[in-house]
């Protein structure tokens, strides 16, 4: 909701046709839209940048929409930086998302080579259009899966970020998906027995309704061609359990851990030493169980003396974008000190 006391920012938008994304096995397009916010009263140049990766299910101009009785993105860094909370950066917003609705923003042979786009294609193209960012002075944020693509992002690459925040990101994978394989394989059998037949259901039915139930099952499937992709398989997915009896096959459960930013810390974790900040937070009631893997590695990151800001709130996983009071702010002055 825009206020009519504070100076607007300006919305630019940009596309990148993507190699990285080219080929993928979900056929979805290369031809990517990123939306980019500039303060106002600047252009752009020597400004730190910052990079907004959405939850699943949404797309970065998603943030830039307009929203009733709330703020999008934009409007939200408008104020805070009228109000002398933030310093000005410019805010990309890049389009990331896919057929099976959304993105860990992670490279996968069935999903789409989405860490090279965002470092190789999209970040480039936005400073070179607008003259920020550039070595440190590079950030990323996200909430859910876009809080587990910041925390993965500053583990494999503190080289090219310089800041990251993490609201309510996946992490602690045991606790998050031990009962969503059960409920997947029920909606599978549901809709025809196979992921196939499951797929060509969501995609004929969520043309009229959406079913909070299969939404949640695509959502393990989505995983499932990020974390572990075949691609003998339809559309790269297949399961780390057996889809009659529902039991853990180790190998394939084993690749979704490695991609657990818990699992990672033993071989990325001094790299987050270089950062300027790094920031992580959650609900305190996460409905999916994301508090405990977010205690945990503030834990293991305090143990290894990795300096970091983290708090808890008061909340679910849902409705949070008043955390970005928070965490924005904060990416700002770190790329700008």
């Amino acid at each position: 909701m825009r206020h009519a006391h504070i100076p607007a920012g300006t919305l630019h938008t940009i596309h990148v046709d993507s190699q990285a994304v080219a080929g993928n096995m979900l056929g979805d397009s290369p031809h990517r839209r990123i939306d980019v916010y500039v303060p106002h009263g600047h252009e752009g140049r020597d400004l730190p940048l910052l990079v907004d990766l959405v939850g699943f299910t949404s797309g970065g101009p998603g943030h830039t929409n307009w929203r009733n009785f709330g703020e999008n993105v934009p409007e939200r860094a408008d104020r805070l930086i009228h109000e002398g909370r933030m310093k000005p950066c410019v805010i990309a917003f890049p389009d990331c998302f896919t057929r099976l609705g959304g993105n860990q923003y992670v490279n996968s042979l069935a999903m789409g080579h989405w860490d090279d786009f965002l470092l190789q294609e999209a970040i480039p193209a936005v400073e070179a259009e607008f003259g920020c960012g550039g070595v440190g002075k590079r950030g990323c944020f996200g909430k859910s899966s876009g809080g587990y693509g910041a925390m993965v992002h500053a583990l494999l690459h503190p080289d090219f970020w310089s800041a990251a925040a993490c609201h309510s990101g996946d992490m602690g994978f045991e606790l998050m998906f031990a009962a969503d394989f059960a409920h997947t394989l029920r909606r599978i059998a549901k809709h025809g027995g196979t992921i196939e037949s499951f797929i060509e259901a969501w995609e004929k039915d969520s043309q009229i309704k959406v079913s909070g139930d299969d939404l949640h099952a695509l959502m393990i499937l989505a995983m499932a061609a990020t974390y572990d992709p075949d691609p003998d398989a339809f559309l790269g997915i297949r399961l780390p359990v057996t889809m009659d009896t529902c039991e853990r096959i180790p190998e394939r459960w084993a690749q979704w851990m490695s991609w657990d930013p818990l699992e990672m810390l033993d071989e990325h974790a001094d790299g987050l030493k270089i950062l300027k900040g790094l920031f992580i937070d959650c609900g305190d009631i996460d409905q999916y169980n994301l508090v405990y893997g977010a205690r945990r590695m503030n834990k293991q990151l305090a143990a290894r003396g990795i300096p970091h800001v983290y708090e808890e709130f008061a909340g679910t996983h849902s409705s949070i974008d008043f955390r970005m009071d928070t965490s924005l702010p904060y990416l700002a002055k770190v790329l700008s000190d």
